[in-house]
């Protein structure tokens, strides 16, 4: 029984804190007879409610058939048989088999025992390992069978050199959790593209991977998020990672040192325990994905009757030409369009063009041919609006009927009526913050394209001291967007603002006017901020863009990093913050992916390792060395969000909380 096991564990270290003191107090004696008797008496109760010992055991293997390790192997089948009933987590997905097989292999749990049949011809002379990583658990508890892997050999010897590191996601260094890692000996750059690999793992939940069964020789090691299941990079959706370095794997003898806890706060040895040391173990692969360069057209669609979206896989300056088949196309649009030109919309100018229900018109575009060419693709298209005009004239209609009843009783009430139907307000979006920072602007977006845009009917005002001036701003449109607008203010610390806005200051294409609008705004007191400072060193620094992060990750602030290798931050908020840095190799301010066919990796990235605590009227300087920590050890624990093993960690310490709390017990009864 596990439990008796973990009572025994206990009863070992108890006893031996026993003895130590058995020659002082007789009285301790008989309160470790009790105390034993206590976690019998304890253990005899089925179904304590609370606070007892997790089976925290694995099942353990008792053989297989073949036998582990075993040689000149021909049987495509193989059985594994366990000490207790077993559960194997979706086989297809945890479980691996190097080298990798084409076609499933059918592996399955029954009972007491796990069954594999291989589908794929047995290779000569190759040695066989099925990683079952974490998928194998007890069938009670859960308590996974971590890192089993069963190892056979078509020749005469077993080949046990391993090759481990880790995979990280290279615009953010999270672990990549569930990633194929795999081994060439062909060291052509062709053969990840024609090949499929040799030899494989996953990563787990931490981004680590451990190749088994190497042999040695001279290898190249690539990832691949396999998405066709071929084992070779044949899609650029597929996420990869690639090193043109080679190496031999090696092993050598070594000591690790394993703690022996006495409870949850006290060792009680350390034991020095030789063990083989299998190298490469540190491999940090970055994983990317290419940008989708290959043009398709995923969609073109009319959600709402008054545009037509039309969607691409990739961007290109060369717009698609519209003909109407059923009206005239000329003039018709007004072409929206992202900065990567990948999404159009097209708003219909005309109301007669937006109460039609279906429009037809070709499209002549541009699209990728199966050699990577772009060549001009002709298309009629037939888009229909969601939502028929005439149940939109109705649902109008309904509306109106529903005002004049609403006016006819505020009539007979005698209360203040209106007479005319009121025209539908312009519903503009005003991003602006009551409390303002002095670094920020007031953004304006319009629901739909504007026909005017009065900027005299704009007014700020600032306060100083009981009078109110008129205050300087630029207003001007955001790049590449065609309905937002940025008002740009040097804001004065520690001093009121009103915005102030005219009604029909913005009218759009339908004739739709915006209403007035006006918000008091209190810039905030530079004592409410921290600086920070950051002096990077570690590499050279030049083109390097660093950026202030928050608890979830996201950038709050960004700056370029100068030439003598700092960074300046303002304005910061009180609170906990982190870092990144990443190379900006071409200088377009953003980072930039990687491409396999021309041999380019993803622009680098580096983390700050510690949190940043910003405090009100602080200035913080900081110095970060870039290449202190290797790359799986930069980031902050706190904004990893692929986390490993939380629930083997939870039976972990509630254990050694049992632990503790049965020791202080036991030092309580001998006390008294």
């Amino acid at each position: 029984m596990k439990v008796m096991r973990n009572v025994n564990k206990e009863m070992k270290k108890w006893g031996s804190a026993f003895s130590m003191r058995m020659g002082k107090n007789i009285i301790s004696f008989i309160s470790f007879i009790s105390f034993i008797s206590f976690i019998f008496s304890s253990c005899a109760r089925m179904g304590s409610p609370d606070g007892g010992w997790y089976d925290d055991d694995p099942p353990r293997v008792l053989y297989s058939i073949p036998a582990e390790q075993a040689t000149n192997v021909t049987s495509k089948k193989m059985t594994i048989y366990f000490d207790e009933f077993i559960k194997l987590a979706d086989p297809s997905q945890n479980v691996i088999v190097s080298p990798p097989q084409l076609e499933m292999p059918e592996i399955k749990a029954a009972g007491k025992k796990i069954v594999i049949e291989l589908q794929d011809t047995l290779k000569e002379n190759t040695t066989y390992t099925i990683d079952f990583s974490d998928a194998i658990t007890d069938n009670n508890e859960d308590n996974p069978l971590g890192n089993y892997t069963y190892t056979f050999s078509t020749g005469e010897k077993i080949d046990t050199f391993e090759v481990s590191g880790f995979v990280l996601d290279a615009s953010n260094l999270e672990p990549v959790k569930g990633i194929s890692v795999g081994l060439y000996d062909d060291l052509a750059d062709s053969a990840f593209r024609t090949k499929p690999l040799l030899r494989i793992a996953r990563t787990d939940g931490s981004g680590r991977f451990c190749i088994r069964g190497v042999a040695p020789r001279e290898y190249r090691i690539y990832a691949l998020q396999d998405a066709d299941a071929n084992y070779k990079f044949s899609q650029k959706s597929e996420m990869i990672a690639f090193s043109h370095q080679t190496f031999t794997p090696t092993a050598g003898p070594d000591i690790r040192q394993d703690t022996i806890w006495r409870d949850s706060l006290r060792i009680d040895n350390i034991l020095q325990v030789p063990y083989t040391h299998f190298y490469p173990d540190d491999i940090v692969m970055l994983a990317f994905q290419e940008v989708q360069t290959d043009r398709y057209l995923l969609k073109a669609e009319r959600k709402e009757p008054d545009r037509i979206g039309v969607y691409f896989s990739y961007g290109n300056p060369q717009l698609p030409i519209l003909r109407g088949l059923n009206f005239d196309a000329d003039s018709a649009f007004i072409l929206e369009s992202t900065p990567k030109q990948d999404t159009l919309t097209y708003w219909l100018r005309d109301t007669l063009l937006v109460n039609k229900d279906t429009l037809e018109m070709s499209m002549e575009y541009l699209i990728t041919d199966s050699l990577g060419q772009l060549v001009t693709q002709l298309d009629t298209l037939e888009l229909v609006a969601k939502t028929p005009y005439a149940k939109r004239l109705k649902a109008k209609q309904k509306e109106i009927e529903d005002w004049q009843k609403e006016q006819d009783k505020k009539k007979k009430r005698e209360e203040p009526y209106d007479s005319i139907f009121p025209a539908k307000p312009l519903d503009i979006k005003y991003e602006v913050e009551q409390s303002m920072d002095p670094n920020r602007s007031v953004f304006i977006e319009a629901p739909t394209p504007l026909a005017s845009l009065d900027t005299a009917a704009i007014h700020l005002y600032s306060q100083i001291d009981t009078l109110w001036y008129r205050a300087p701003f630029e207003f001007h449109r955001c790049d590449s967007m065609l309905r937002r607008y940025e008002l740009v203010v040097d804001w004065h610390p520690d001093t009121e603002y009103s915005l102030e806005i005219d009604s029909a200051a913005f009218v759009d294409i339908y004739g739709l006017a915006s209403k007035p609008y006006k918000l008091g705004i209190k810039v905030k007191s530079l004592d409410q901020y921290s600086t920070l400072q950051m002096q990077l060193t570690g590499l050279d620094v030049k083109q390097m863009i660093a950026q202030l992060l928050n608890n979830n990750d996201q950038v709050v602030q960004e700056a370029p990093v100068e030439d003598d290798g700092s960074a300046q931050f303002y304005y910061i908020n009180p609170g906990t913050y982190y870092m990144r840095a990443f190379v900006d190799r071409n200088g377009n301010g953003q980072w930039d992916t990687g491409n396999y066919d021309e041999n380019l990796q993803p622009e680098e990235v580096y983390y700050y390792p510690r949190d940043i605590e910003a405090k009100e009227k602080f200035d913080v300087t900081l110095h970060w060395n870039l290449t202190e920590r290797k790359l799986n050890q930069q980031k902050p624990g706190k904004i990893i969000k692929q986390k490993a093993d939380k629930e083997k960690k939870r039976k972990k310490n509630r254990n050694a909380e049992r632990a503790r709390q049965l020791g202080i017990e036991y030092m309580k009864r001998a006390a008294y």
